[in-house]
């Protein structure tokens, strides 16, 4: 069973994260705004949809030995996916070689993941099987990055255990790879404990692929791109001019399905306005008028974004504090969550390790307990970290020192083991069969888990010095 169809089975309404990569070795094109851009910014704002996206800035290495392509890469992209609509409000945008959990992660899963599942990866064999070919050493070449590119993969989407990962089908290997090192670590460290999620793929059938130049399709591997924003607004006419149509004349009837040009229309328009293309092609529209009414109908979509994209490339520092930003929600999980990996397979040390997140506190506020009455007119204590955020919401009592027993109780018990995990995403601490006190509801068992790290973290840090857990 799946960790959706599983999350259906429970009853309860949880979001979907969905996770996205982007590898950051080139610059983006009409077919990418196509293929890639535009369906994942709608399907991001979808309702109960948690999306991260992420600048696959470790995996452009593999491949590309050009630093300045590769810095410049990191900028159009993150611009690109700004301008045309992205809300990093809503979703986690960040670059992967922000968050050094995630080669962290890579490492400890390297060691667990058996060498013979790397040697049936695909673009490793194709790459063999072209030295072979060619009477050469089959590794020659070919080097670790892209011998361990699976791992990698796998660290990106098990570091935020995404339920669901949009990939071409060229990537489905690499997803059964994540699944199959997830559960190799469940099974070897969990001891009973789901560390990771198995994710699902996800392939989205009706998503646009657009002709290049030439027919085929469009790809920079081809020489045949439509450019989205590169070149600015005279590149675009001068790029769709080339392409490529039959030798009919203006006034003979036009075949609009076996049309390049159409295909590419039809991609930016409603159906009226496609139908209505399509009329004028059957009725001997000439092929330079029908090119520059493409052109004029995708400059009236591209341009605004084109603005956009343009005021952030000239404005470096916008796309920095937006995936700083990022990098510091996404850090928010990340660091917890690796700390329990680390304890996991055995890397304690004797002081936790604090999140290096940056967490703005409020002047002169610290951790605390606080004690009042609720509507019943009982009295309740809670635990509220620095922020003001309720951590632990103490049992309703009608003698108030009953309830003020909840600080020290919680100061002098080795809570730890006194933590239970609810169905609904929430803990409690539990000591006798006595509930000392529950935590809020969290939406995915990976903020539990966040969580729970906080709590502990805020009640160490409460205790005398001669008194803190280890």
């Amino acid at each position: 069973m799946s960790a959706e169809q599983t999350r259906q089975a429970k009853g309860a309404k949880q979001n979907v994260r969905v996770l996205t990569g982007i590898t950051t070795s080139g610059t983006p094109h009409l077919g990418n705004y196509a293929g890639a851009i535009r369906p994942a910014i709608l399907a991001s704002r979808e309702p109960d949809v948690d999306a991260f996206f992420f600048l696959a800035d470790y995996h452009a290495l593999i491949k590309c030995d050009d630093p300045q392509r590769v810095a410049r890469s990191r900028l159009e992209i993150a611009a690109t996916w700004l301008a045309a609509g992205l809300d990093p409000e809503k979703v986690t945008f960040y670059r992967q070689s922000d968050v050094p959990e995630i080669p962290e992660l890579s490492w400890i899963l390297t060691c667990v993941t058996p060498k013979g599942l790397m040697n049936r990866a695909h673009a490793y064999k194709a790459s063999v099987d072209q030295n072979v070919a060619k009477n050469e050493e089959p590794d020659d070449g070919i080097n670790m990055g892209l011998f361990s590119y699976p791992i990698l993969m796998a660290a990106d989407i098990l570091m935020f255990n995404a339920n669901r990962v949009p990939v071409g089908r060229d990537q489905i290997q690499h997803l059964e790879m994540a699944r199959d090192i997830a559960q190799r670590f469940n099974h070897q460290y969990g001891g009973g404990r789901e560390y990771f999620v198995l994710p699902d793929v996800q392939i989205d059938e009706e998503v646009a692929t657009l002709p290049g130049l030439d027919g085929r399709k469009m790809s920079k591997s081809y020489n045949n791109t439509i450019p989205l924003f590169e070149g600015g607004a005279k590149a675009l006419p001068q790029a769709i001019s080339r392409i490529v149509t039959d030798s009919r004349a203006p006034g003979e009837a036009k075949d609009a399905d076996a049309s390049h040009l159409f295909l590419i229309y039809k991609a930016f328009a409603s159906p009226q306005e496609a139908a209505e293309f399509r009329g004028e092609l059957a009725d001997g529209m000439g092929w330079g008028d029908a090119k520059k009414k493409l052109a004029s109908h995708l400059e009236s979509i591209l341009a605004p974004l084109r603005e956009q994209y343009v005021s952030l490339m000239d404005n470096p520092d916008r796309i920095e504090d937006v995936l700083q930003a990022g990098a510091a929600k996404a850090r928010k999980l990340a660091t917890p969550f690796m700390q329990q990996i680390r304890e996991a397979v055995g890397l304690r040390n004797g002081a936790r390790v604090a999140s290096a997140a940056p967490v703005k506190k409020k002047a002169g506020k610290a951790a605390r307990f606080v004690s009042f009455r609720d509507e019943a007119g009982t009295f309740r204590n809670r635990l509220v970290d620095a922020d003001g955020e309720t951590l632990l919401l103490s049992g309703a009592y009608d003698d108030p020192k009953r309830a003020g027993q909840f600080a020290s109780q919680l100061q002098s018990l080795d809570i730890r083991s006194l933590i239970r995990r609810n169905p609904d995403y929430s803990v409690s601490v539990v000591l006798d069969e006595d509930v000392l006190g529950v935590s809020p509801a969290m939406q995915s068992e990976m903020e539990r888990e966040a969580l729970i790290v906080r709590l502990l973290q805020t009640v160490d840090a409460m205790r005398p010095a001669d008194e803190a857990q280890v």
